[in-house]
């Protein structure tokens, strides 16, 4: 039976409760903050496997808890949106959310959510296990056994999804890698339709190692996915 930890940082305190009995029965351990101050706190002094993080929420929201969140933490993060609200998933995504789910949802949609990324929070520790040392590209640096980024030799932040989407396009470096595999060993589930997440941690990525559209070390290769630039080929 699993043990992992999970905090959820939501006001709605009876959401809570259910929910904490829901994923109990399923092996999980939820705590639970009602303040977005109250959820910081806690994942400053406690490990959790994954974090639920609502976005409206009375004092600061979601968005803002997400960024002070980012400044010392790499959790991953499921963002709980309002239906249809885009530019809040866009929003949360650009911020380092790892993933999101729209409300209202089923309880057994958001344990399949969790329990793909809690498989890719597995996958990851695996390959940490195996994968040691340094993975090198086109002036890019991915330390397995720090989870650190350099860039021209610069330590350049990532979320553990960030790191995740370098890692699977470097290691395939000068080939097209289709969405669906970044979908799957990124965010441990499939592609689903109009959903945006793989394409936000790619934009995510970009920005962060700089360089103009055409000087970019990930292309896009239309229909199919994207591709890091290996100078050497």
């Amino acid at each position: 039976m699993s043990t992992h930890s999970i905090l959820l940082i939501d006001d709605d305190r009876d959401l809570a409760e259910l929910l904490g009995e829901y994923l109990s029965v399923e092996g999980y351990r939820l705590e639970a903050a009602h303040t977005g101050e109250e959820g910081i706190e806690k994942i400053a002094l406690h490990h959790y496997d994954l974090v639920l993080l609502d976005v409206m929420m009375p004092g600061i929201d979601g968005f803002e808890t997400l960024k002070r969140i980012r400044q010392n933490s790499i959790v991953p993060v499921l963002m709980l949106t309002a239906k249809g609200e885009e530019t809040d998933r866009i929003l949360g995504l650009e911020l380092g959310a790892d993933d999101y789910l729209a409300k209202p949802y089923s309880h057994r949609e958001l344990l399949a959510r969790i329990k793909a990324l809690i498989r890719r929070i597995e996958l990851d520790r695996s390959l940490q296990n195996n994968d040691s040392g340094i993975l090198a590209c086109n002036g890019v640096e991915l330390n397995f056994d720090t989870y650190r980024v350099y860039c021209d030799g610069e330590h350049i932040p990532m979320t553990t999804s960030e790191f995740k989407v370098l890692r699977v396009l470097m290691s395939r470096a000068g080939k097209a890698v289709p969405k669906e595999d970044l979908y799957l060993e990124v965010l441990g589930r499939e592609i689903m339709a109009y959903d945006r997440s793989i394409d936000m941690h790619v934009s995510n990525v970009r920005r962060k190692l700089g360089g103009s559209s055409e000087q970019s070390k990930i292309q896009t290769i239309r229909g199919i996915g994207y591709l890091f630039v290996d100078p050497n080929q």
